[in-house]
């Protein structure tokens, strides 16, 4: 499944690229991207951390653990935190300290419930924040940094689906005796980039704090479509978990707002009010 999301996501890229008449620029880019040492590690470790995320996502679906990937989407805007903090030299306010702590005992309580490290939300969230965190590296338009990342992954898919349709009493899927899992494979390329260049598009037009929002629009479809659809259960703990992962988020996102600022700056001139008077 992985294989085959590069390598219809490459060619839906190149589609597009080809019907905007943009191929020849693109390819001007891609050698710029590639004589710049910086450049090309970033575009070459954004595309691994892509297709990791990629493959940790489907291999959640595929095993039942639709929740455990949607928490991962939750907790990834924390994470670009921690790591703009880590490797960017960027500073947390004391609001976005409390959000990434009550977030982070969310996560404490949903490992201590499971028995075990929720790995499969954790891998999700973290290779997603280290994909943003080397796209940084790169100055790359969207169209064609998604094109470059997935070409990039292209020839290994290739050669493992040579190799894996060359085992003895493999039977393939992709066939017109299974049409209807070859479409669902074929689609699978245009569910990859779609969004993500919707997402570069919008990220332009809008404020960063309405993005803050509309990001955790998906994982609540996740995280209903796995208790509603997939019947996966859904304990009081669970809930409490994301319940506190969510309060931290709300905070997270509302305290970059102007709004959230004018309030706090209020407060504080209250109390220093009620000091002065006290004095």
């Amino acid at each position: 499944m992985l294989a085959h999301r590069v390598i219809w996501s490459l060619l839906f890229m190149v589609g597009i690229l080809a019907v905007s008449k943009q191929l020849a620029p693109a390819w001007k880019e891609f050698i710029s991207i590639f004589t710049q040492f910086r450049s090309a590690i970033g575009i070459l470790l954004a595309s691994s951390f892509i297709s990791i995320n990629w493959f940790i996502f489907i291999w959640a679906v595929n095993s039942d653990h639709v929740i455990e990937a949607s928490l991962g989407y939750y907790i990834n805007p924390l994470l670009n935190v921690l790591l703009g903090v880590l490797f960017l030299k960027e500073s947390l306010t004391r609001w976005q300290i409390v959000s990434f702590s009550l977030a982070f005992v969310g996560v404490g309580i949903l490992t201590m419930n499971y028995g075990a490290v929720p790995w499969a939300a954790l891998s999700l969230g973290l290779s997603f924040a280290l994909y943003g965190l080397f796209k940084k590296l790169v100055n790359a338009g969207a169209l064609v940094g998604l094109t470059i990342e997935t070409l990039l992954v292209t020839p290994i898919a290739l050669l493992y689906l040579y190799w894996i349709h060359h085992q003895p009493g493999f039977s393939s899927a992709f066939s017109f005796t299974q049409l209807d899992t070859t479409v669902l494979l074929v689609v699978s390329g245009v569910a990859t980039a779609v969004p993500l260049l919707l997402f570069a598009i919008g990220a332009r037009r809008i404020s960063l704090s309405l993005i803050g929002f509309l990001q955790y629009i998906a994982p609540t479809i996740m995280l209903l479509l796995g208790i509603f659809l997939f019947n996966e259960p859904f304990s009081r703990v669970q809930f409490l978990s994301f319940l506190l992962i969510w309060i931290g988020l709300i905070l997270f996102t509302t305290s970059k707002t102007p709004a959230f600022q004018r309030i706090v700056s209020m407060r504080s001139r209250s109390k220093d009010g009620q000091n002065e008077k006290a004095c």
